[in-house]
């Protein structure tokens, strides 16, 4: 199994056609994998020292800033790894360079009104919807990271469309190196119950900042006197990012309403444990960022120079690298789930076994779909894929609301399973449907 598995990975290595993205992603995919690493290093030391409490209240608080900032970036960051390639090739760096500037600012200022205006409803937040009072302290200070957290992200979907592939492996790595560091020290010498939490927020400042001189670094030196002037009104920018900003919103929901709602109906014990199963579920998500992180601005070049025939290699290649690469971990997390929890979490965590069995099952549909989502905005078709993410996460939202109340976890990881698996096999339809081809990868059919 495993020599079948290396020839196949090794026919994809010497594919010279889909050698970009496959160097691209090599660094990307390090990059994730030191990340998720580091990552769980991180969820280890909080699980043990600080306990599954702790561990709830990060993930609501993770789950609250990442809400947030959907509706400060405004699918910016996504439209932005669209528009960089796009005038690069069309018109020059320095077009480029004023179309991420304008959204920058415009980012920075929708974020900074924002987080003045949640500072103040921290209370609200806190005693109303999560009836939870002695969190208002932590939503007021999580309140005051929204811009870095908006510049963070736009920035790291910056450096994509640059397709600046060590940079952006970096950027992959900052978050959770900055917030493992910090958080060592501070458990050592000075042990407080919020040590987690703050070094989250640091790291996010971090990260942002980071990124931002980066960005201005690198512009500067493309940009040149003679270059063409071309720019695009705020306007014209957000009305290719709306979409997005819907498709994001949608995303939201699917990936964190269990959260939230157990948040609400539940004691933050029971959102640590939750919290556990998705992370585990989800590590093969660190594959399909790495590889999307490079294809997807190969996919938009592509597609504005009309290369349909190449693009539909490229992403089928794409799938079939997602394949093999992430089937043998969720394989590994069903057969060997238990013994993860117990060695790594602690005995209390093996309670939430099944909840990601569940969760792994509809990570293998996402994995045989291929870069849908990213093929989709890359290609002038994200209203579609908004209205497919938009169905999914409506029945998300219902299925959570109805299982949450009696089943806890379990019903969130059904609600998240059923979901996942929705909108990416509309997504392959409609992408069959419209270009007479698939992107996804179904070895036992094909």
């Amino acid at each position: 199994m495993i020599s079948f598995i290396l020839r196949k990975l090794h026919n994809l290595v010497s594919d010279k056609k889909f050698s970009e993205i496959l160097t691209g992603s090599s660094w990307a995919l390090g990059a994730r994998v030191i990340s998720t690493g580091l990552a769980m290093i991180t969820s280890i030391i909080v699980a043990r020292s600080y306990g599954a409490g702790v561990m709830g209240t990060i993930a609501m608080l993770n789950s609250f800033l990442t809400l947030t900032t959907i509706f400060t970036v405004l699918g910016t960051n996504t439209s932005i790894l669209r528009l960089i390639p796009e005038y690069l090739t069309k018109y020059s760096p320095t077009s480029a360079f004023r179309v991420y500037r304008k959204t920058q600012y415009f980012v920075g200022g929708v974020s900074l009104i924002t987080s003045v205006l949640l500072f103040f409803s921290s209370g609200f937040i806190s005693e109303t919807i999560f009836s939870k009072t002695h969190l208002k302290f932590y939503f007021a200070l999580g309140a005051l990271f929204i811009v870095f957290k908006s510049i963070m992200d736009l920035n790291t979907q910056a450096v994509r469309g640059l397709r600046l592939i060590k940079v952006f492996a970096f950027m992959q790595l900052l978050p959770a190196l900055s917030k493992l560091i910090i958080l060592i020290p501070i458990t050592i010498f000075f042990y407080n119950q919020d040590n987690p939490i703050y070094a989250m927020f640091a790291s996010i400042a971090i990260t942002a900042l980071t990124g931002a001189w980066i960005m201005d670094r690198v512009f500067k030196q493309r940009s040149a006197p003679g270059d063409i002037q071309h720019t695009m009104s705020m306007k014209d920018i957000l009305k290719i990012s709306t979409p997005m900003l819907m498709t994001a919103t949608m995303t939201f929901v699917i990936g964190q309403t269990g959260v939230i709602l157990l948040g609400i109906f539940r004691p933050e014990t029971e959102v640590g444990y939750y919290s556990i199963a998705v992370r585990l579920s989800t590590l093969t998500a660190f594959i399909l960022h790495a590889i999307g992180s490079m294809a997807g601005p190969k996919f938009s070049e592509l597609y504005h120079l009309g290369k349909m025939e190449e693009l539909f290699y490229v992403a089928r290649k794409s799938a079939k690298l997602i394949f093999w690469t992430t089937v043998p971990i969720l394989a590994a997390l069903i057969l060997l789930g238990k013994q993860i929890l117990l060695l790594l979490y602690g005995a209390d965590f093996t309670v939430v076994y099944w909840a990601m069995v569940l969760l792994v099952m509809g990570q293998f549909v996402n994995s045989i779909s291929g870069s849908t989502g990213l093929f989709m905005n890359m290609t002038g078709n994200q209203n579609m894929f908004r209205n497919f993410v938009l169905i999914a996460a409506v029945l998300n939202v219902g299925l959570n609301i109805l299982l949450i109340p009696t089943y806890g976890f379990y019903g969130a990881a059904i609600a998240g399973m059923i979901s996942i698996m929705s909108w990416n096999i509309f997504t392959l339809c409609y992408i069959k449907i419209k270009f007479g081809k698939t992107i996804g990868y179904f070895p036992l059919l094909m």
